[in-house]
């Protein structure tokens, strides 16, 4: 047989094996984690409603890491999630873990879960545990949670209402103030207050509303704060037990059974009236050491102290007071309650009042039990009260004891203070101040006045209502030889008299001494005066309403010799009040006066205002016032303001600076009326004026002197006019009156008389009005003789010519034409140039005539002189109507010329009638009709070269009227002017 062949083995692949190891041991670890992460069992729940939270207890074998979820049980809303480390109990091998709701637990059910965790690994939910709330269906009423709850200030808190079933839900109001709900289940709301502010004693209302108007339910929340007292101190009164203080500090807002508890050393001191801040707690003994605890429901706090027993003695008030008093002193007594004082160094204080003034008096000793008062008033009332404190380790005062009432015993009075007064009538008076309750001691019974010389004296005793006796000093110089006379003045009261009080009687009048002035400030007035080194006298400074002379209130202190200026105040002094002040020296010996002042306390406007009248001087108003009584000033006058009325508003005229002027002359006013005022006026200012109304008449006296000034003016006036007029007298008869010329015949003048055939120029027709027939008897020209002529060749007639002109040149005419002249009108077509050669008159010229020696035609009226012959018996005569030759505004160079008349017919007059000329020419200046008849008008006029008579520029009716007032005028200037020709 052939033999066995063994053929060996490979190796084995190790990698695989380890690969497989590891992943059965990766299975045993996955199957083992998942037996450890069990589900956790026996979930417990415990909840404590007042502080809302619930307890969750549970077995969860080795886990340590859990999630719960908390929800709400109907709306199934997640309150809680969240993953928690939570270590096993030792003991009872549970989990437990605490959470806190922001809700009342009694608003609504809550499911709570738990689960294992291990990192990502988390095991199944545990089942679900409830934890029942109130609004379960089986309590169908309403109801509202928290209920009574305590919270501090500044919590946040949520309330919720459980609604009644079938009822909704409305609001709910925080001390009557809506708040925002949120609703949680079918049948509870909830809403959230935040930052909560201290309550009311009651507390504060939460209420439910399920309608508008009704609350369905509600709760009470107290908000308030815990204890926080301060100021904890302990001491001993009786120096074996102990009493500690201290103050319960802010508020807590929390009474009643809320309220602080106190303990102190573990002994109950809550005993305390809730009213008082300070609360006390007494320990029967000294311990040296204590503690306090305050403790309310929102919290507690404690306070410690510690002391020695000496270092806190308080002693208690007195007891037992008494007291036995004299005039000026009084001795008190009192006892201790505790037996321990006898041995207690005290120090006390005496409390002594007196007419409502308190002063203290500190007495010291070993067991202090007496103290004497000294410096006290006569019959005076006194009340005294007595406290005391340890000498050596002071701590503070004790209680005051209760007060005791005394009264001093009476004693002789004060000496009065004297003082005199003289009235201007040399009587006067014996003055002194009236004795204060203070100074007389006691009831005063009089009195006693006596007027003394070294010689011999006079007693008067009079009762305790006076307080002067009058005087009369001339008696009073009769009843001594030396002018030396004292006054004493004693008070009387039923333990004695009083010490006698001197002053001197000054029986004659000191000189009259100048017044100064004085300032009142918050000092009083401030008076000064120069010392005098020589002087060992005393002073007395008096004073008095200034404007009061007889027997005035006078009051008055004395200064101390050397003193050189006082500060004088007194209750009496008055704003508006001049005060006089005087200043004597040597007031009991021989009284001098040293010094005047006057002051106002405060100045104020004058009370009264000034009596002002009112007089006219011409064109001037002189203002008078009186002066203003004393007693109005009211403050030192400055001076015056004088206002004149313009309407409703014064205006300034004058300010009279000086007091004493008292009058006004208001200058240069027109006829009318006015109204002035005059106001004083102080440093306070104006008073309310005082006023006068005055008419301002013409002045005739100056209305005469105004016209004879104004004719003296005038009278100078026409004296320079006529001697200028006289100097130039050349220039102005060149100007306004130049010399007429002679007419420039071509002919020998020289020849004898004899007819002369003149005929009209060519420039210069005459229309005459011819008849068929003429009847030489009925018209005619006739030869009027020459006037007669005086020694200086003036013509002797009704008016004057001028007699510059050479002899009148006579003529006498002849018609040719037997035809009648026919005025022409100017408005008549019927006129005819032709007319004038039918007229053919000789005329001889012996002189220019004048136009009182003209001759004139008689015409018939206007409606009748056709067919009617001119009348010639028609007489002419100077002054009566003729004719009149037209004027022309020709140049004076035609001489030669004769104007073409064309007559008009004029209304016929009683004085005058005939024809009259037209009056074309005018002068080259626009003058009135006034103007136009004067006579200085017509000089320089173009006149006709048959007549020296000015032409008339206007009618004859105006012309005549006004020409006759002005003839003598003109036959003055006439002359004047003539008189220039050699």
């Amino acid at each position: 047989m052939p033999p066995l062949s063994v053929i060996p083995q490979s190796k084995p692949n190790y990698r695989l094996v380890w690969l497989i190891c590891v992943l059965l041991g990766l299975s045993l670890t996955h199957s083992h984690g998942k037996t450890v992460l069990t589900v956790p069992q026996e979930v417990n729940l415990s909840s404590n409603m007042q502080l809302q939270q619930i307890s969750i207890s549970w077995f969860g074998g080795q886990a340590t890491t859990f999630d719960l979820i908390i929800l709400r049980t109907e709306f199934n809303e997640t309150v809680f999630y969240g993953t928690v480390s939570v270590a096993v109990d030792q003991l009872s091998g549970r989990h437990q873990w605490n959470w806190t709701s922001a809700e009342p637990l009694e608003c609504t059910s809550l499911s709570i879960k738990i689960r294992s965790r291990d990192g990502q690994t988390t095991s199944k939910w545990s089942n679900t545990e409830i934890l029942q709330g109130k609004d379960i269906p089986s309590n169908q009423g309403s109801n509202m949670y928290p209920l009574d709850r305590i919270l501090p200030v500044g919590a946040n808190t949520t309330f919720c209402c459980i609604v009644e079933e079938g009822k909704e839900f409305y609001s709910i109001k925080y001390s009557l103030t809506d708040i925002n709900a949120t609703r949680i289940s079918r049948r509870t709301y909830a809403a959230t207050v935040v930052n909560q502010l201290p309550s009311v004693t009651s507390g504060t209302n939460v209420v439910c509303y399920l309608d508008q108007k009704m609350p369905r339910t509600g709760t009470v929340v107290f908000v308030g704060y815990p204890p926080l007292p301060s100021d904890f101190v302990c001491e001993t009164y009786d120096l074996t037990s102990a009493v500690c203080k201290w103050n319960e500090g802010r508020d807590t807002h929390l009474y009643g059974k809320r309220q602080t508890r106190y303990r102190v050393n573990n002994r109950n001191c809550s005993e305390q009236s809730p009213l008082q801040k300070q609360k006390a707690c007494s320990v029967p003994q000294w311990e040296g050491n204590w503690t306090l605890v305050a403790v309310n429901p929102l919290g507690q706090y404690t306070l410690t102290d510690s002391a020695e027993l000496s270092h806190r003695v308080c002693p208690v008030a007195p007891v037992d007071l008494n007291l036995f008093a004299q005039a000026w002193n009084a001795t008190l007594l009192w006892q201790w309650n505790y037996a321990g004082y006898s041995s207690l160094a005290l120090v006390c204080q005496v409390e002594l009042t007196n007419n409502g003034h308190k002063t203290k008096r500190v007495s010291s000793g070993v067991g202090l039990q007496t103290v004497v008062l000294s410096d006290l008033h006569p019959d005076e009332d006194y009340s005294v009260q007595v406290r005391c404190g340890a000498q050596q380790n002071f701590w503070k005062w004790g209680n005051w004891s209760k007060p005791l009432s005394f009264k001093t015993h009476t004693y002789v009075p004060d000496a009065p203070d004297v003082w005199m007064w003289r009235n201007r009538d040399n009587t006067g008076q014996v003055i002194w101040k009236p004795l204060t309750r203070r100074q007389s001691h006691g009831q005063l019974t009089g009195y006693e006045v006596t007027l003394w010389n070294p010689k011999e004296n006079h007693t008067e005793i009079l009762s305790s209502n006076y307080d002067a006796m009058p005087l009369n000093f001339t008696q009073l110089a009769s009843f001594t030889s030396d002018n030396i006379v004292i006054a004493t003045v004693i008070a009387k009261n039923a333990d004695g008299e009083s010490q006698p009080a001197n002053v001197a009687l000054r029986l004659t009048v000191t000189a009259p001494i100048p017044v100064s002035r004085t300032a009142y400030t918050d000092k009083g007035f401030l008076l000064s005066w120069q010392s005098n080194v020589n002087s060992t006298c005393s002073y007395v400074v008096e004073w008095h309403d200034a404007s009061c002379s007889y027997n005035c209130p006078v009051e008055w202190i004395k200064v101390a010799a050397g003193s050189t200026n006082v500060s004088v105040e007194s209750a009496n002094f008055q704003p508006g009040v001049r005060y006089m002040f005087s200043l004597y020296s040597c007031p009991s010996d021989s009284a001098e006066l040293l010094q005047h002042w006057q002051g106002y306390t405060q100045e104020l406007v004058p009370s009264t205002s000034v009596s002002l009248s009112s007089t006219q001087l011409d064109s001037d108003v002189l203002l008078t016032w009186g002066e203003i009584p004393l007693v109005s000033n009211r403050g030192f006058l400055l001076g015056y303001n004088v206002y004149i009325s313009n309407g409703s508003q014064l205006l300034l005229l004058a300010n009279l600076s000086g007091a004493d002027e008292r009058s006004y002359r208001v200058k240069g006013l027109s006829k009318g009326s006015y109204k002035f005022t005059v106001k004083a006026y102080t440093s306070a200012g104006e008073d309310t004026g005082s006023t006068a109304s005055i008419t301002v008449e013409p002045y005739a006296d100056w209305l005469i002197l105004e016209l004879l000034a104004s004719l003296g003016i005038v009278a100078l006036f026409l004296v320079i006019v006529t001697f200028i007029c006289y100097k130039t007298r050349k220039w102005v008869k060149e100007i306004f009156y130049p010399d007429i010329p002679e007419p420039k015949l071509p002919s020998d003048w020289s020849r004898t008389q004899g007819p002369l055939d003149v005929k009209p120029p060519p420039h210069s027709r005459v229309h005459i009005v011819e008849k068929p027939k003429w009847d030489s008897s009925k018209e005619a020209l006739v030869v009027i003789p020459e006037e007669e002529e005086d020694d200086d060749g003036q013509v002797m007639g009704d008016e004057p010519v001028d007699t510059d002109e050479p002899t009148s040149l006579r003529y006498y005419n002849q018609v040719v034409d037997e035809r009648p002249i026919r005025p022409r009108f100017p408005d008549s077509s019927t006129s005819s140039a032709s007319s004038l050669d039918s007229a053919h008159t000789d005329v001889t010229y012996t002189g220019i005539q004048t136009s009182g020696s003209s001759l004139v035609f008689q015409l018939e009226p206007q409606g009748s002189f056709e067919g009617h012959q001119l009348q010639a018996d028609h007489s002419f005569s100077c002054g009566e109507g003729g004719y009149r030759p037209q004027m022309q505004s020709r140049a004076q160079g035609d001489d030669m010329g004769l104007a073409s008349p064309e007559p008009f017919l004029e209304p016929e007059v009683d004085s005058a009638g005939g024809y009259k000329p037209q009056s074309s020419w005018q002068l080259d200046s626009s003058v009135d009709a006034g103007e136009r008849v004067s006579l200085t008008p017509s000089l320089g006029s173009p006149t006709s070269v048959a007549s020296t008579q000015f032409l008339l520029p206007e009618g004859e009716e105006q012309a005549e009227a006004k020409r006759q007032p002005s003839s003598s005028a003109a036959t003055w200037f006439t002359n004047l002017l003539s008189s220039t020709k050699p």
